[in-house]
């Protein structure tokens, strides 16, 4: 039987990482996507190969650069000619107090969450016939209102909307929203600790969660066939 093709944008890292090697544990033929991360990226490449014998890429993928997203379809379809699983994971964040935030970082942390998931969703959606999209949003896009961080919550509200938008469009797939809650990711151990201490207690949350729990839950909702498209759930 052929395997099911799973893409994970931002893969090379954090959940993406770990979802990777799940969706390589569960016989999905796997496409890491990287931008800054190529030695993670090729590592993990090498990691999943070798233990789970699927087949699997890693693509350098700035996904706020058109041609680059381009070439990337273009690799996985040549290869595999179909995607059955998009996950828009890869996301960038710039915490700093409201009036040192430049137009620039503002506009940044948009072009990636925002404008690169609409970008990667574009040019992939054409080959996902029956197949299923999360885009990994945040709790910090309903709950979490701060100025360090007000460009990284507007972005993953607008995540939570093209959801929205994506599910009622796509008739012939399934696409979903995921907002994860605070996670033991590379970015979050360098935030300052006051600030998650304070709130980790704001939102009631004991402890950090790792990785490969919210990647567990993720292919649980993935899998989970009385979740209706348009669904955004809470991780």
């Amino acid at each position: 039987m052929k395997r099911k093709v799973a893409v994970v944008t931002g893969s090379a890292r954090g959940i993406g990482k770990q979802l990777i090697k799940l969706l390589a544990k569960d016989n999905y033929d796997v496409i890491i996507t990287y931008n800054n991360s190529e030695k993670e990226a090729f590592d993990l490449r090498d990691y999943v190969i070798k233990k789970y014998n699927v087949n699997a890429l890693a693509i350098k993928c700035d996904i706020t650069n058109e041609k680059q997203i381009i070439n990337m379809k273009n690799t996985i379809i040549e290869k595999y000619n179909k995607i059955d699983l998009l996950i828009n994971n890869a996301a960038y964040a710039s915490d700093n107090y409201i009036y040192d935030k430049t137009k620039e970082e503002f506009m940044k942390v948009l072009e990636v969450n925002v404008v690169g998931t609409f970008l990667v969703t574009k040019y992939l959606y054409p080959y996902l016939n029956d197949g299923i999209i999360v885009n990994v949003s945040s709790t910090d896009a309903v709950n979490t209102y701060n100025s360090i961080s007000m460009d990284y919550c507007a972005s993953k509200a607008g995540v939570n909307s093209l959801t929205k938008t994506f599910s009622q469009e796509f008739k012939n797939i399934k696409v979903l929203g995921v907002m994860p809650r605070w996670t033991n990711t590379e970015t979050v151990r360098e935030m300052n600790k006051e600030y998650l201490k304070a709130e980790l207690k704001r939102v009631n949350q004991e402890r950090l969660y790792e990785p490969d729990e919210v990647a567990d839950n993720i292919i649980k909702i993935i899998n989970d066939n009385s979740v209706i498209s348009g669904s955004i759930l809470e991780v």
